[in-house]
């Protein structure tokens, strides 16, 4: 933001370093906490009645808490590991961030491979949440379809289709940009896959997932009269 507000388009290597840690925390705690909420949704739809003895505060703190610790462990590991790279392909990053396939693309050492393991085991670990998430999926899906009601089924995919959608795209956009082939990479391309999986999907949340609550669409709703219909008025008047 800083760089783009003062026109500059350069980054100090503890700057990127820096940067570079900060994504890798909040786009695996992005992916963490959507799982999170899969699983959320799963008790509220095939177990209602046990809802608020399985999904308790102490719980919620405790999966949020190893959500955040293992990304920021993740982090740590993945930015030493990736900075330890001696870079020696120049210094021109074809990214609006220091991101990860840019940053490999720098380095000429056989640590490569130590980053290419690391890639693999994160892999990994994400392809257990994202099982997870499917079969969690795959579940609602089942219960859903199961409920007598229009009402009631059209609540609960009301409930789940956001979260789906943020889900797809994050997922989508994600994997292609990390496993596309060499040969359709391009700069204009790899612009648009960061924007949608890294700026897009934490932007959309609160509107996703808020404007289903009433209160904050009176407020929204409330805050436009206001601004648009109401008289405005001098806020002191001089006796």
């Amino acid at each position: 933001m800083a760089n783009s507000l003062s026109g500059t388009m350069t980054i100090s290597y503890t700057g990127c370093a820096t940067q570079f840690f900060f994504f890798i925390v909040f786009v695996a705690a992005e992916f963490y906490l959507l799982t999170i909420m899969a699983y959320d949704r799963y008790v509220a739809i095939c177990k209602p009645l046990h809802y608020g003895t399985i999904m308790d505060i102490r719980t919620c703190v405790n999966m949020a808490a190893a959500a955040w610790g293992s990304t920021f462990l993740y982090a740590v590991l993945h930015t030493a590991n990736t900075f330890s790279l001696p870079l020696c392909q120049g210094n021109a990053l074809d990214q609006f961030f220091c991101e990860i396939p840019q940053i490999l693309k720098l380095s000429c050492s056989d640590a490569y491979l130590r980053e290419v393991g690391l890639l693999v085991v994160c892999a990994c670990f994400f392809g257990g949440c994202f099982v997870f998430l499917v079969l969690s999926y795959v579940q609602i899906f089942r219960a859903v379809l199961k409920i007598p009601l229009e009402q009631g089924r059209h609540k609960a995919f009301s409930m789940c289709l956001p979260h789906l959608a943020v889900v797809s795209l994050f997922l989508s956009t994600a994997t292609f940009t990390y496993l596309k082939p060499p040969s359709i990479s391009s700069s204009s391309l790899n612009l648009l896959l960061a924007v949608l999986y890294s700026v897009v999907p934490p932007a959309v949340n609160p509107l996703i997932y808020n404007m289903r609550n009433q209160e904050l669409k009176d407020a929204v709703w409330k805050q436009i009269s206001w601004m648009f219909f109401s008289t405005h008025k001098d806020p002191f008047t001089l006796q």
